[in-house]
């Protein structure tokens, strides 16, 4: 047996943190933006549907998907943003399936009763609508300024950009709604991990 959590989060509120720490415990993580990122990698699949939506200018000279110009095209545009996640969520999904029973395959039940953890790393739970296929959903928060601190300082952008991403982004209120658990990265780290730890046990030991 085997348990499957959603782990999901606004920017930069600290999702890779914890996603980090459930490693270093022993879940399997697999990570969606690695795989969204894969997806649209020059010759693939999903860069020749894009394309084909959105046109030439999508793709970059070096034949690589022209993030900039997608970001300045969708971002900010629902409709638009919705038709560039139909193409690349369901590509994202098929693989993401792929890791997980390659690698549940590959490692045998544990002989003390304890279920295998895997841990699906998605920023865009919501947007998905696939809450269904977790057995639970964990959500990381942290207040939105404190996030736009974050993007400013360690990811060098603009307040205006930081928070042009929060809002193409679910709320807050829509992560909880369908998360069983919250991690608050607010907290120092060591008590961040003490609720990561606890939370691991809870969901490997059945009966904890």
């Amino acid at each position: 047996m085997f348990t499957r959590v959603g782990l999901t989060g606004g920017i930069a509120a600290g999702k890779s943190t914890v996603a980090s720490r459930f490693v270093d415990l022993g879940a399997y993580v697999i990570d969606y933006d690695k795989l969204a990122r894969d997806a649209v990698r020059k010759g693939s699949e999903g860069l020749a549907q894009i394309i084909a939506c959105f046109g030439r200018h999508a793709r970059g000279r070096d034949g690589e998907l022209n993030r900039q110009w997608m970001a300045d095209h969708v971002f900010g545009d629902p409709g638009r943003l919705r038709e560039l996640n139909r193409i690349v969520h369901p590509i994202v999904f098929r693989e993401a399936g792929r890791l997980e029973y390659q690698w549940i395959d590959s490692h045998p039940e544990p002989k003390d009763g304890t279920r295998r953890l895997v841990i699906h790393d998605i920023p865009l739970l919501v947007e998905t609508s696939r809450w269904d296929y977790f057995d639970a959903i964990i959500t990381v928060e942290a207040p939105e300024e404190t996030r736009i601190r974050r993007m400013v300082r360690n990811r060098g952008m603009t307040r205006a950009a930081a928070e042009a991403r929060i809002r193409n982004q679910a709320t807050q209120q829509q992560r909880f709604d369908i998360s069983d658990y919250v991690i608050d990265s607010t907290k120092p780290i060591e008590q961040m991990f003490e609720d990561v730890d606890r939370l691991y046990r809870v969901l490997t030991h059945p009966s904890y």
